[in-house]
């Protein structure tokens, strides 16, 4: 005999097909931008403008203060992005999970131990590797993480409750995606920051920038739909902002390549807009070099212009900023889809109401973690030059010598010195007290 259905399986059933119906109908009735009634189109154009402006004096004035202040920038929307998508998931559990929001938050500090004392211990290996106090906690830093995260671990199964065994798994789940979503993607933008202030600008700027102009040409052109994940997105806009992104990406590089405090890794994070930086040598990079131009350019330069020129001046990174444009402009704008989806399957507008007309923070920020990620993969991959420090040859060769075979280095560099004429008498002194010092210890 064929199975009945149960009366609850028949509502879930309904409820589904009820659900999918309104879905169809409000993606049917989605309005584009350009179809908007003029007063509710040019009112939330006005918000939006202000309230963009704001933000970007707001971010020009941080950078400006001095590099510590951008990484605590990025740090602070760190954390308040994740309070918005953690709340998300903590409100659809109707606030039945224990301890949700204390493991979220738990959770949140042992991967920002982590991860921002792995940068530490790569960028400032000069000061971390001779302090006697932060030494054993930088030799240590990945086992002590690793302990931090399996008591959070140990804590969570011992709470599992039951009847609440599924709930407390996908809210487990959502935790680990914030963090790898949010998290790990904001700790390379700090990453970037230090290895010059330029590769954090410049993605950021470029996001922005798309941001705008998407939203400009759907303003104004808008009238093809580019996808049901998010309705107001155009074909028109996808390609405008696009192609503004490539125009904007070449001025604003040639811009910021023209200053020390963009282009120079961070040595000293007290330092700001108006100190004196100086970097030598500079990452080549930044150095314009002749390109000859196709024949048939100079040929067109020759008849328009009635002048040859055979080569034009262009700097590496201006190409490479158009690559990062065409990143910002044709694939870092899918995390704001992914955003999308995410507020679908939860059924809200925004991640929030912290900026007027733009929504929370997570709705500003969806692109941008992206972005910084493939910035710094970019870098790392195609720009950065490979050198060893003395960062570097602290932590791999002088911590795993004895104090008497620090010692013998320590004569041995002298004696090289001195050989090569580089020795000053100055010098000479250091090493002396030094001498003196490492043989008190022993």
């Amino acid at each position: 005999m064929p199975k009945r259905r149960s009366a609850t399986g028949e509502k879930e059933t309904v409820g589904h097909s009820v659900n999918k119906v309104v879905e169809s109908v409000v993606e049917e009735a989605t309005t584009l931008l350009a179809a908007e009634p003029p007063s509710k189109k040019w009112q939330n154009w006005w918000i939006r403008t202000i309230t963009t402006l704001i933000m970007i004096a707001l971010f020009f004035l941080i950078l400006a203060s001095g590099y510590i202040w951008a990484i605590i920038m990025v740090m602070i929307i760190t954390v308040l992005v994740y309070r918005e998508v953690i709340q998300i998931a903590y409100l659809s559990a109707k606030g039945n999970m224990r301890w949700f929001k204390s493991m979220s938050w738990y959770y949140l500090i042992t991967t920002e131990y982590f991860l921002y004392g792995e940068s530490i211990i790569y960028y400032f290996k000069e000061i971390v590797m001779v302090d006697a106090f932060l030494l054993p906690f930088a030799t240590h830093h990945r086992f002590i993480s690793f302990v931090l995260y399996v008591i959070g671990f140990v804590f969570f199964v011992m709470n599992l409750k039951k009847g609440l065994y599924r709930q407390q798994m996908s809210q487990f789940g959502w935790t680990h995606m914030a963090i790898f979503l949010i998290v790990f993607q904001a700790h390379f933008i700090v990453d970037n920051i230090l290895e010059g202030l330029i590769w954090f600008v410049l993605p950021a700027a470029l996001v922005v920038c798309n941001d705008i102009f998407a939203y400009i040409c759907g303003f104004f052109w808008g009238r093809n739909q580019l996808l049901l994940l998010s309705p107001k997105k155009t074909v028109e806009g996808f390609v405008g902002g696009w192609i503004c992104t490539m125009i904007f990406g070449l001025l604003w590089t040639t811009l910021l390549m023209r200053f020390n405090y963009m282009i120079c890794p961070v040595k000293d994070l007290s330092l700001s807009a108006w100190s004196n930086i100086e970097c030598e040598p500079v990452n080549p990079v930044f150095v314009s070099i002749p390109w000859k131009l196709p024949t048939m350019w100079i040929a067109l330069g020759k008849a328009l212009l009635n002048k040859e020129f055979t080569h034009i001046w262009i700097a590496p990174i201006q190409l490479h900023a158009l690559v990062m444009s065409c990143f910002a402009s044709l694939i870092a704008p899918f995390g704001g889809f992914f955003a999308s989806g995410v507020k679908r399957a939860f059924n809200i507008k925004d991640f929030g109401d912290t900026i007027p007309g733009h929504g929370g923070l997570t709705d500003r920020m969806d692109c941008q973690f992206l972005m910084g990620l493939f910035a710094f993969m970019y870098y790392q991959s195609f720009i950065k030059m490979h050198h060893i420090s003395v960062g570097t040859i602290l932590a791999l060769v002088i911590n795993n010598l004895s104090s008497k075979e620090q010692l013998e280095l320590l004569e041995r560099l002298q004696t090289y010195l001195v050989n090569q004429d580089q020795l000053h008498s100055q010098i000479e002194n250091v090493i002396s007290r030094a001498q003196n010092l490492i043989s008190g210890t022993t």
